[in-house]
């Protein structure tokens, strides 16, 4: 189960098991202080807390109705009096508490998105419990990052961004919040994981510690022993919603440019590709002879996009994006997204069984955008008898006005329609169904049954164990790999 650490926002997810082996290593660490006393007194009046006020609209319901009394009874103003105090409320205020820091002395604020969310009014309460009353520069819902800015009458105490990127696990930190609405807490542990993705959103790398934190962190630095945030706390992996060892928090590495875009534009601008991708398992990886189950395989390219321009196909895998390894698929959009606008960049894919490069000139994504596929409309063939692919598991015919009318097809689908699929065969345990359409088998085009059943058996005569499809259904196009049965 992971929670957001505000008071008022939690999320939940299926719980998972982690292991974490530690290895004694040559190399020396830091050793823990004899007290981190000087290290909080120093912190402490950088870090705030968050307050926020919502004011949320509540069903009007039916009002009692007044009992009838005769003229002039005493009862009638008692009554009056008692119904009009209990009337139902058409609003109600709600308030919430979270954590923040500064990271400039005129004024800026860093805390997470989900403590500030929906409010109407926002006050930052300093260590000296002053409270100012605090505007938004800007937010990114994708990182959980918001950026508010008070007006002090002087200049207040502050603390900096350090380079998330050379903590190492196991490394000291310092947790500093206001759990539970209990201000200027201090906690300290150890960085337990690097790179942790909690499903939360699609740049999710987040550093896991044992420093408490709890609901109310939110927001809330995380210190390296120099006084410098590596962190933002954001989540607690916990059945309770209590502290039990596992937190996360958003590396400074994405925080520093994320804060650096919403303060200078008021909102993020993230470098964009314009491919719709997916997982390299190992059986697509056998498929297209790579020897790793590596990179991010491209579904489909939107057109006149970045990538469209630079020669990028469906049925690519990347395994490049400017000079950085894309290790597995979750890591080219952190990557994309954090690659400047209009920056060309080299890109280095698997075709055809070989290593390609490309360059790559990056767009700006559009938050709002809606991907479009980079499917061509065709006629689908001429008419052929169905024809059962028994090492697939599958039955196939053409892309004929029946077959469309019969399954519902749009008049611009190209390809071979599977007409009917074995409950125990391959193309089931893929979750392929009746009515999708095979488009590419191979990575070549088919538009005909005999073609399907052709590349089949090229690909079982070549010694391939699995064959790859590219499929287009109701989610969309995707690349599957079949094993190849005996049969």
């Amino acid at each position: 189960m992971t929670r957001l650490i505000g008071n008022r926002f939690h999320l939940t997810f299926i719980p998972l098991l982690l292991t974490i082996v530690l290895v004694a290593s040559s190399v020396s660490a830091r050793s823990a202080p004899d007290s981190f006393a000087d290290l909080a007194e120093k912190l402490l009046p950088a870090v705030v807390n968050i307050s926020t006020t919502a004011t949320t609209k509540q069903g009007a319901g039916k009002a009692p109705e007044l009992p009838q009394f005769p003229p002039g009874s005493q009862f009638e103003e008692f009554f009056k009096d008692f119904f009009d105090r209990n009337r139902p409320q058409q609003q109600r205020k709600s308030t919430s508490l979270g954590s923040g820091f500064i990271i400039d002395k005129k004024g800026i604020v860093i805390t997470n998105n989900h403590v500030i969310q929906d409010a109407d009014e926002i006050t930052v309460i300093l260590h000296n419990n002053e409270t100012l009353k605090a505007e938004v520069i800007g937010r990114d819902p994708k990182t959980d990052i918001a950026v508010l800015r008070v007006k002090p009458k002087k200049d207040l105490p502050s603390v900096k961004l350090g380079d998330s990127d050379k903590m190492r696990v196991g490394d000291w930190v310092v947790a500093i919040g206001n759990p539970f609405g209990l201000g200027g807490t201090v906690t300290a542990g150890i960085v337990s994981a690097r790179g942790r993705n909690i499903n939360s959103g699609p740049y999710d790398d987040f550093i896991q510690t044992d420093a408490s934190i709890n609901r109310g962190n939110s927001g809330g630095p995380l210190f390296n022993l120099a006084g410098e945030v590596i962190g933002i706390n954001t989540a607690i992996f916990s059945p309770s919603g209590g502290s039990i060892g596992i937190g996360f928090s958003i590396p400074s590495r994405i925080a520093n440019n994320i804060i650096n875009q919403l303060v200078k534009y008021g909102k993020t601008r993230r470098g964009w590709l314009g491919v719709r991708i997916q997982k390299v398992t190992d059986e697509i990886a056998e498929s297209l002879g790579l020897k790793k189950s590596e990179g991010a395989l491209v579904a489909s390219v939107t057109e006149n996009s970045p990538a469209a321009k630079g020669n990028i196909k469906a049925g690519d895998v990347i395994l490049k994006f400017n000079n950085q390894p894309v290790k597995e698929m979750r890591n080219l959009p952190k990557i994309v997204a954090e690659t400047d606008i209009d920056k060309k960049v080299d890109v280095e894919l698997w075709r055809d069984g070989k290593k390609v490069m490309t360059k790559v000139s990056v767009g700006e994504l559009d938050e709002e955008q809606v991907v479009k596929k980079s499917t061509k409309p065709g006629d689908g063939g001429a008419k052929e008898e169905e024809l059962k692919i028994e090492t697939l598991g599958l039955s196939v015919g053409s892309l004929t006005e029946g077959t469309r009318k019969r399954f519902n097809l749009q008049k611009k689908a190209k390809g071979v329609v599977i007409v009917a699929v074995d409950k125990d065969g391959a193309a089931a345990e893929k979750a392929i169904k009746a009515g999708d359409v095979i488009v590419e088998v191979s990575q070549n085009e088919v538009s005909s049954p005999s073609e399907v059943k052709k590349r089949v058996n090229d690909a079982k005569s070549s010694g391939r164990k699995s064959v790859l499809l590219l499929i287009e259904g109701q989610a969309g196009l995707r690349f599957v790999a079949l094993r190849l049965t005996k049969k």
